[in-house]
């Protein structure tokens, strides 16, 4: 059974903001000659890439956070509630990806399922993510080659003053360095990538193996600390940075108890983010249909093992109130608390190795979400060229040289929580994608079902959003702001250069000269 766009269902109007494509549409146009991209992915190394892309700064310090802070003890099961709805959603990616492998993910399955105005929200939502994901982790990276080289005895200051602007020259070099490889070939960065990404695996292994020899259980009791107002604990009271549930509910702030374990669990996920970007690229894997449900459930069980083993290493090495007093807490902290400060270089190291490898696979996702919604025509068609390495490389060099301004030119700090946000946004969509797709196309063919449907998507996406309403209230403010840019430029722009619309109008042209000349043809016979 296959889905037409007749010009009836595309008529001009707002109607038309709903329009959506099929899947063989979808498929199809990931064949068009100059915008195809090369298949040269395995499922291996779209497992080490979705593991490369989470493994990288977030889990070696916002572990020792959620501990100190919000969970105590009880970050475990933080880790776990957003490992669960992580992996969960990870399934409504793969039975979309294996059913129409292309680039985009969730805004290409939600073109399909719920229209294109739909489509541009979460794809404008996914280059928020992918943007600030790139920019931040870019900027990190130069910070922890600073630091790491202090720790081996090199005093060293990546950031250079010019023409009155801070240039920072670590970053420059990481963001410049996997945009060329990038622009070369997917293939070949993804194996350079798959090397990084088991050396960085073996390096977390070592530090977990390490931190059970200062393991201590009595530092689990209590498991779920009492509930305590927020300013006691991190000394902060400011409502615009409390949970937006709570200012919602008009509660006062509140750290540890079950809140923390929640509020923990949505500041944990900044550390699961990236396994959207694995779906971006299935359009570039080999026998799609097996490999990507096979790489991205493989990835995100290999990271949901690991997260947990670090969560449970740092609250069983040092007392969650005595990391609290240490103030900006990390794994190192922990680390350093128990007297084994030769762990630091280790640790500096295998966090260098980690952000190297986010860093390209970001610098992709990015690249290839523009990519798809400018082959769509929402963004300029021009932006979805590819070369002869079968990459859309101006597009890549582009998208490299916006991140280095991004990063150069913002308090990058303070996007963080956007980059939560963004992605859990996403995830809501997609789940809710799954029953709707069930309806409209049950024939179509899906190597990967999400079982228990509708009432598990729902679920999924109650909670995704029960993370993200327990995000603060000044990242919320800044989401809507970005969103409201999003839809000046859909109207702006999008909308009247969709390329649905252009194929709609010229239906409607068509069909009104046939009527005409039929109507001729009428008269000239009378």
């Amino acid at each position: 059974m296959k889905e037409t766009n007749t010009p009836e269902k595309n008529k001009k109007g707002f109607s038309d903001i709903f329009r959506k494509k099929t899947i063989e549409r979808t498929v199809s146009e990931t064949k068009e000659s100059g915008r195809n991209l090369k298949r040269s992915i395995s499922a291996l190394e779209l497992a080490l890439m979705g593991v490369a892309v989470a493994v990288g700064a977030g889990i070696f310090s916002v572990g020792g956070q959620v501990v100190a802070f919000h969970a105590g003890p009880a970050a475990v099961v933080s880790f776990l509630i957003a490992g669960v709805v992580c992996a969960l959603a990870v399934m409504c990616y793969a039975e979309f990806a294996a059913m129409a492998p292309a680039a985009g993910s969730a805004y290409s399955y939600t073109y399909m399922t719920m229209g294109e105005i739909f489509a541009w929200i979460i794809g404008w939502d996914l280059i928020l993510e992918m943007l600030f994901s790139s920019a931040v982790i870019a900027k990190y990276w130069g910070v922890y080659l600073n630091d790491f080289c202090s720790l081996m005895g090199m005093h060293i200051n990546s950031t250079i003053v010019l023409c009155g602007i801070k240039i920072d020259l670590a970053s420059f070099f990481i963001v410049a360095f996997f945009t060329l490889l990038l622009m070369w070939g997917t293939n070949i960065s993804s194996k350079f990538d798959s090397i990084l990404t088991v050396v960085k695996i073996g390096v977390v292994l070592f530090i977990i193996v390490a931190g059970f020899m200062y393991f201590n259980p009595d530092n689990f009791s209590p498991f779920i600390p009492e509930t305590r107002p927020a300013a006691e604990v991190t000394g902060e009271s400011s409502v615009m940075m409390q949970p937006l549930w709570q200012w919602l509910s008009g509660s006062a702030p509140t750290a540890y108890g079950v809140p923390g374990i929640i509020s923990g669990a949505a500041l944990v996920f900044f550390a699961f983010i990236g396994f959207d970007v694995v779906a971006t690229v299935s359009e570039e894997v080999k026998d799609p249909s097996k490999n990507v449900p096979r790489g991205i459930i493989f990835g995100i069980s290999a990271v949901v093992v690991i997260y947990m083993l670090i969560a449970f290493v740092t609250a069983g090495m040092v007392p969650y109130d005595k990391l609290a007093q240490a103030g900006n807490t990390s794994l190192t902290t922990s680390f350093s608390l128990v007297g084994a400060d030769w762990a630091a270089k280790i640790i500096s190291f295998g966090i260098l190795i980690g952000l190297t490898t986010v860093v390209m696979v970001l610098l992709l996702g990015f690249a290839r979400i523009i990519f798809a919604i400018s082959r769509d025509g929402l963004l300029p068609r021009s932006f979805s060229k590819t070369g002869r390495h079968g990459t859309p490389a101006m597009l890549q060099l582009g998208c490299g040289i916006i991140v280095f301004l991004i990063l150069n030119s913002f308090d990058i700090a303070v996007l963080s929580d956007m980059i939560n946000i963004g992605t859990l946004s996403s995830f809501v969509l997609v789940a809710i994608d799954i029953p709707i797709m069930r309806r409209r196309r049950p024939d179509a063919k899906r190597t990967i079902k999400v079982p228990g449907n509708p009432w598990l998507p729902i679920i999924i996406a109650l909670s995704c959003f029960g993370l993200m309403i327990n995000l603060s209230v000044m990242t919320w403010i800044r989401f809507l702001i970005w969103m409201a840019l999003g839809f000046i430029v859909y109207f702006g722009y999008s909308h009247k250069h969709s390329l649905l619309n252009k194929k709609a109008g010229k239906a409607e042209e068509n069909e009104s000269l046939e009527a005409q000349n039929g109507k001729t043809e009428t008269l000239a016979s009378e």
